[in-house]
């Protein structure tokens, strides 16, 4: 059954209450959709659009908007989503369903999909009743893919790539993300970033442009809604494309970000294929824990990548930065070190040793420290100090050489 309508009358449709379309959609230009599709026989694909009635509110009590305002949701409120698979283990796994059938919300940027099981601190997903996949004047049904941006075409690389990988969500992926950007953006470094994998929502981006990336892109504007269950080869060519669209906009570093963990399909995948490896000149990989880092610093080993550092939350602890390097034979750096100028541009060049010494140049003279303890080991050690951790065997972090402050060396 199609639902009818004239161009650009999505009002008139849904008059009341207003439809309130995802981040999802941001590609989509409203007028293209004519009306609704609904019937026993549609079999769902990942990145149709779909118009939705919430049934009942559950975790995400609010929706990300095109613009990027969480709308509160109300009970009856009409939607337009985007159907997604979803990997998110401190959140919900969900896959699109095998038919137009009552479903769930399960991100905040407009992802609609089938739980199969959820975190213990998550209340149930927001239920949602679909209306009827999206369709143009031809009746046709509508997918993101429609209205992604023309693909930049292959070869196009910045000076240098970064890429951040985690040991899971909310590792600090991100965080070390945006604080590298935002201390090569206080060095004066055109920089770029993209998040390549992952659920389609705006925060990360807001937060990587607000460090001063310019432009920030993501998966979302390869025409997808999610990249968990994509072929490894879409995956890595979303990522070689993205890049790509960096360096036409002429940055001179590019920051690129994996979603998740290396536990998971897709970014293993990634990770581990020859197209990435080719891409990138340095990774900085984010972990929660101790052993986590460890485990991770030793599996991008295993995969030949460039490993430059690690950070992520597990360098808020002096204490457990400390036995990170000197177990994984890596330097930690913390925020305070990413985002300074001279630091971020080590970083860049692959010197974490030239990273570590500029931090702690910059750090005051730790009050509190008895003879005897371990080297940056205080009574007052807070998570915001700058200096961290070098690895131990190697030169003291203290006669290491500043990194210096010529941008043109980023290249070299």
């Amino acid at each position: 059954m199609i639902l009818s309508s004239s161009v650009g009358s999505l009002d008139a449709m849904f008059p009341t209450p207003p439809l309130k379309p995802a981040y999802t959609t941001r590609h989509v230009p409203l007028a293209a959709i004519h009306g609704t599709r609904s019937g026993d026989d549609i079999v769902p694909r990942p990145g149709d659009l779909v118009v939705a009635t919430v049934t009942e509110l559950g975790q995400h009590k609010r929706i990300e908007l095109r613009d990027g305002r969480r709308a509160h949701l109300f009970p009856g409120d009409r939607i337009l989503v985007a159907y997604g698979n979803r990997y998110a283990p401190d959140q919900f796994e969900a896959v699109v369903p095998a038919r137009l059938e009552p479903c769930c919300l399960v991100a905040a940027g407009g992802v609609a999909a089938k739980v199969l099981c959820r975190h213990e601190s998550m209340s149930e997903a927001t239920a949602i009743e679909p209306v009827g996949l999206a369709v143009d004047a031809d009746g046709r049904r509508l997918n993101l893919a429609d209205f992604a941006p023309a693909a930049a075409g292959v070869g196009a690389r910045p000076p240098r790539v970064l890429a951040v990988a985690g040991s899971s969500m909310n590792a600090g992926k991100t965080t070390t993300a945006a604080s590298l950007v935002h201390g090569l953006c206080r060095a004066g470094v055109r920089v770029g970033a993209a998040k390549v994998t992952g659920t389609g929502a705006g925060g990360d981006l807001w937060q990587l442009a607000d460090a001063g990336a310019q432009p920030v892109l993501d998966f979302g504007d390869a025409g997808v809604a999610t990249t968990s269950l994509l072929e490894p080869a879409r995956v890595e060519a979303i990522c070689v494309d993205l890049v790509a669209r960096l360096a036409l906009a002429g940055v001179e570093v590019a920051v690129i970000e994996v979603a998740d963990g290396l536990l998971q399909a897709e970014t293993a995948a990634l990770l581990r294929s020859a197209r990435f490896n080719e891409l990138v000149d340095g990774i900085l990989f984010a972990a929660s824990d101790p052993l986590g880092a460890c485990a991770g610093a030793a599996w991008l080993e295993d995969a030949g990548l460039p490993l430059v550092a690690l950070s992520g939350l597990v360098s808020a602890s002096p204490l457990a930065a400390r036995e990170v390097a000197a177990t994984a034979g890596h330097a930690v750096l913390n925020v305070g070190a990413l985002t300074d100028p001279q630091a971020a541009q080590a970083v860049v060049r692959g010197d974490a040793a030239g990273a570590v010494a500029r931090a702690e140049a910059l750090a005051p003279e730790p009050a509190g420290a008895t003879e005897g303890s371990p080297a940056g080991a205080t009574e007052g050690s807070r998570a915001g100090d700058v200096a961290l951790a070098a690895p131990v065997g190697g030169e003291p972090a203290a006669v290491l050489a500043a990194a210096p402050t010529d941008r043109d060396r980023l290249a070299a």
